[in-house]
């Protein structure tokens, strides 16, 4: 006997745990779920149901169900397929109540029902390419909402890229909403290298010939001047003359010459540091006034910008990789190409500007934009037929030469930056101090002169160095 008590015991006691277990199947509201199972007496009531628009959740019941009920059969359909078993369809975004009857009308389960598009497969392919993000999606009367934390911007915009894709396009596409949280924001430095070198030669020799040649009573004169077209700018030639004079034949000659070298380096190299995703700019110069027509005949003035500038968005990546839009700009102002008006001159600009969209890793270095431009110019002046004599030809022509060389390169380089102590840092103004009156004028001193922290001490020790014991 007692050992048919233990077994009655003993399979009462596993009814009981496989009823147990199976009421967390019951349960209807995590995500949407393909099966529901109602136990025997469990009695569910006001239980959320989600149904995915245009799929359908099959509800298994224990008990025999003889009727079923939709508040709003235009939302979802219901459908006893046999005593068991009832099939939910999802017709029509929105709300309503199902309710399961039994034989004699009692009500066996009850639950509130809402149809919505199913986030199921964008959730799973949230996980998949974001495996690192703990992204979660769902939708509200009819929007996809995406919450959770992602561990970069380039995940958490790549999730929202995904769920836009998943809500389709035209008039029937569904609003993403973004909820996600970044857990921590990268911190980019970048550091912008802007090197040019620009070289000119300008040569330039010519004869100024004028004079007059008289015979009996019988004058001709003559006046072959120099010209040089390639730099009319340039005034500053040395010259030479020399005359002649015999009787009534006097003859003129002064040489024009100059020899022109220079050299031009320009060197910039912005640094500036911006959170990923967001913008940052930097302009290090001035603004120059433009004047311009406004109404009434009067005239207004703007101002425009000059100096070394730089603007970028970054935005890091998956494997430390980071992405940029970069603009940077080198300009000063030049007369060539000034304009006067009005009595007033107005200032060109000479530019050198790159923008462009790179991407790179932390400390990589790429060139951004480069220039080789070379200019040759030269132009020979003189009297027709004089000119092409073998030697004397010299004397009736003017050549003016231009040769220039241009050299420009921008590199770029983003570094992955975290704050430091303040201590760790200087400041270029951290060891600087005026000098007496008698350093300036005794030793020609400008600023005093301290030491560098960790530098190495000039000069040499004499002595004995080491421990001393007593």
């Amino acid at each position: 006997m007692s050992g048919r008590r233990f077994a009655t015991g003993l399979l009462a006691a596993l009814a009981v745990l496989v009823t147990v277990s199976a009421m967390p199947a019951a349960r209807a509201d995590d995500g949407f779920p393909k099966t529901v199972h109602v136990a025997a007496g469990e009695r569910a009531t006001a239980r959320l149901l989600r149904v995915g628009l245009g799929r359908s959740v099959v509800v298994n019941v224990a008990e025999d169900v003889a009727d079923v009920l939709v508040s709003n059969p235009e939302i979802a359909d219901a459908v006893v397929r046999s005593k068991n078993r009832v099939f939910v369809l999802g017709n029509k975004a929105g709300q309503a109540n199902l309710v399961l009857f039994g034989r004699n009308g009692r009500e066996l389960a009850s639950f509130n029902l809402r149809v919505e598009p199913d986030t199921s497969d964008l959730s799973a392919l949230l996980k998949r390419v974001l495996p690192n993000s703990d992204i979660h999606a769902e939708s509200i009367n009819g929007n996809v909402v995406l919450s959770g934390t992602a561990v970069s911007a380039a995940d958490a915009q790549s999730a929202a890229d995904l769920a836009t894709r998943f809500g389709g396009s035209g008039a029937g596409a569904l609003p993403v909403l973004n909820m996600i949280s970044v857990a921590g924001k990268d911190q980019i430095q970048l550091k912008v290298t802007v090197a040019e070198v620009d070289r000119s030669v300008v040569k330039q020799l010519g004869v100024n010939l004028s004079g007059s040649i008289g015979i009996g009573n019988y004058r001709g004169t003559f006046n072959s001047a120099s010209d040089f077209p390639v730099n009319p700018g340039i005034t500053s030639q040395a010259t030479g003359g020399i005359g002649f004079l015999a009787g009534g034949t006097n003859v003129n000659a002064e040489i024009q010459a100059l020899q022109r070298d220079g050299v031009i380096r320009t060197l910039a190299e912005p640094t500036l540091t911006a959170i990923s995703g967001e913008n940052a700019s930097f302009l290090a110069g001035g603004e120059f006034p433009v004047p311009v027509s406004q109404d009434n005949d009067t005239i207004g003035v703007e101002f425009k910008k000059f100096g070394v500038g730089l603007d970028f968005t970054p935005v890091v990546l998956s494997g430390g990789r980071i992405s940029m839009r970069v603009k940077t700009e080198v300009s000063e102002l030049t007369n060539d190409g000034a304009v006067t008006t009005g009595g007033i001159v107005i200032s060109a600009l000479k530019v050198r500007r790159a923008e462009s969209t790179v991407e790179l890793p932390s400390g990589g270095t790429l060139v951004m934009a480069g220039l080789l431009k070379e200019t040759y110019k030269q132009a020979v002046n003189g009297i027709p037929g004089l000119m092409q004599l073998p030697v004397l030809g010299a004397l009736f022509k003017s050549r003016d030469f231009l040769r220039q060389q241009t050299e420009l390169v921008v590199f770029v380089t983003p570094y992955v930056v975290t704050p430091v102590a303040a201590n760790a840092l200087t400041r270029p103004d951290q060891n600087f101090l005026p000098p007496s009156d008698a350093e300036t004028v005794f030793l020609n001193r400008i600023n005093k002169l301290f030491g560098v922290s960790g530098a190495k001490v000039p000069g040499t020790y004499h002595g004995q160095v080491g421990y001393i014991y007593e």
